[in-house]
C-alpha cells in the first residue's frame, strides 16, 4: 500500500498537498475567543455576518490558480471538504457556550499539524473554530484505509468556557489601554487566554525536522505548547518556546509565526525585522548550528481592503504595506511560491538561488491566510533530520 503522509519540514520536495476553501467565510460573532472590528467595512465590533459572495468566488478564482501552478508541477492538491455546518453558517450549542456562527476552513495550516507519518488536529481556542477539523475527515478517513502507516491524533479538545479567557480583554484593549499598555502585555505574553487548558494553533509551529520553533502568541498559551512539548519528546521532537516584540509592526497581538520565520532550505531562515525575539538565545541557536538569518526586505504592495478578517482593532481595514508578504510555500529547497505583487521580495529570493514563483493571491487574504496559511504539507521527500545538533 501506498505512503500517504509524510511531513518534517517546511522546505523539502512538496508531493501532496492540501488546499482551504472559503466557501461560507463570515465575520463571527464576538465572544470572549475573539472579536473583529471592521468598522469601515461595514462591520464594526460587535457585529458579524457572512462575506459577499462575489468576494468568496474571486477568492476562489484565484486559488484554482495557485493549485493549477502546483499541479503543473507534478504535485498532487486535495481540497478541504467544507462541513454543511459552515456552508449554512449554522449556530453552535453547546453545554457551556453559544456561537452564533463559524468562521471557514480556508486555512487548514491553522488547525492540522503534520510531523512526520501523523497529522494531529488542533485544540484551536476560537469557538467558532470548534468543528473546523472536519474538513479534513474525509480525507482522514480514506488515507488511514490506505496508508497503513498514517497516525491521525487529535490534541484534548478544549471546553472553551469563559474560565479559558480573560473578561473584559477586548474593551480593554480597544477602548482601555493606550499603546504603551498593549506593548507592555505583549512583552508579558499576556493575552486573552488563560491558563485554564491547552490551546494552540499549528500555524505557530515552524518545523524544522528533530526541532519545532514554537511562537508563544494570541492563541498557543503556554499550557497548550507545555501539552505539545510533553507530547513530542515522545517522538524525540525538541520544541522551542519563543515570542517576538512587534512593537516596530504596531502589532500588538501576535499570532502564527509563518509571517515571522520562514525557513526556505537547511540553513537558511527568512526572518521579519519588524518582529524582534525576545526569548534568549533564539538567534544564537540557529549561529552555533551554522544557519543563516536573512532579514525579510521591507514589503512594498500597499493593500487596500476594507472588509478583511485581518482587520486591525481600529476598525479601518488594511491599508499601506503589509509583512504577509512573507507567507511563502516552498515547493523544494530552490522552488518558492511568493505573493505576485511584493517584487522586493520576489528579488531577493531569486538573489538567495531560488526559483521564484509569482501567485496571485490578494483575494484570498482577506479570509484570513495566504500562501502558507492556506496549504497543509501532506508529502514532503525526505526524513526526519537533525540540524541543529548543538543545543
Amino acid at each position: 500500500m501506498a505512503k500517504i503522509v509524510n511531513s518534517w519540514n517546511e522546505w523539502d520536495t512538496l508531493k501532496h498537498v492540501v488546499l482551504g476553501d472559503p466557501t461560507g467565510s463570515a465575520l463571527t460573532a464576538p465572544g470572549p475567543d475573539w472579536q473583529y472590528n471592521a468598522a469601515s467595512g461595514g462591520m464594526p465590533l460587535g457585529y458579524y455576518g457572512r462575506f459577499p459572495e462575489e468576494q468568496i468566488e474571486a477568492a476562489k478564482e484565484q486559488q484554482e490558480g495557485f493549485k493549477k501552478i502546483m499541479e503543473n508541477r507534478g504535485i498532487k492538491v486535495d481540497r478541504v471538504v467544507v462541513p454543511d455546518i459552515i456552508k449554512e453558517q449554522r449556530p453552535v450549542v453547546l453545554p457551556d457556550w453559544t456561537q452564533i456562527n463559524l468562521h471557514n476552513v480556508n486555512n487548514p495550516r491553522d488547525a492540522f499539524l503534520p510531523i512526520g507519518n501523523e497529522i494531529m488536529e488542533a485544540p484551536c481556542s476560537r469557538r467558532s473554530r470548534h468543528y473546523e477539523y472536519l474538513c479534513m475527515r474525509p480525507l482522514f478517513e480514506q488515507w488511514f484505509k490506505q496508508d497503513p502507516e498514517f497516525i491521525w491524533s487529535a490534541a484534548p479538545k478544549p471546553r472553551l468556557t469563559d474560565e479559558s479567557y480573560v473578561n473584559g480583554y477586548y474593551y480593554d484593549f480597544a477602548f482601555v489601554w493606550d499603546e504603551a499598555t498593549r506593548k507592555e502585555k505583549m512583552l508579558k505574553s499576556e493575552y486573552h487566554l488563560t491558563e485554564k487548558e491547552p490551546m494552540w494553533d499549528a500555524a505557530d509551529a515552524t518545523r524544522l525536522g528533530k526541532d519545532i520553533i514554537w511562537q508563544h502568541s494570541c492563541v498557543s498559551n503556554k499550557a497548550g505548547i507545555e501539552w505539545i512539548t510533553r507530547y513530542l519528546a515522545q517522538k524525540g521532537i525538541r520544541v522551542h518556546s519563543v515570542a517576538f516584540d512587534s512593537t516596530k509592526a504596531n502589532y500588538w497581538r501576535p499570532w502564527h509565526i509563518d509571517v515571522v520565520v520562514i525557513p526556505v532550505r537547511p540553513g537558511l531562515v527568512m526572518f521579519c525585522p519588524d518582529k524582534e525575539p525576545i526569548t534568549p538565545g533564539f538567534v544564537e541557536f540557529f549561529r552555533k548550528n551554522d544557519w543563516e538569518i536573512v532579514p525579510a526586505v521591507r514589503p512594498s504592495y500597499d493593500w487596500n481592503d476594507e472588509l478583511t478578517m485581518s482587520a486591525p482593532y481600529h476598525g479601518k481595514g488594511i491599508h499601506g504595506p503589509n509583512w504577509i508578504g512573507m507567507n511563502t510555500l516552498s515547493l523544494s529547497p530552490k522552488e518558492i511560491c511568493v505573493f505576485e505583487y511584493e517584487k522586493d521580495y520576489q528579488a531577493q529570493l531569486d538573489k538567495l538561488g531560488f526559483e521564484v514563483i509569482p501567485v496571485a493571491y490578494d483575494k484570498v487574504y482577506k479570509f484570513g491566510g495566504m500562501l502558507h496559511c492556506n496549504t497543509l504539507d501532506i508529502y514532503r521527500e525526505g526524513k526526519c533530520e537533525d540540524y541543529f545538533p548543538n543545543q
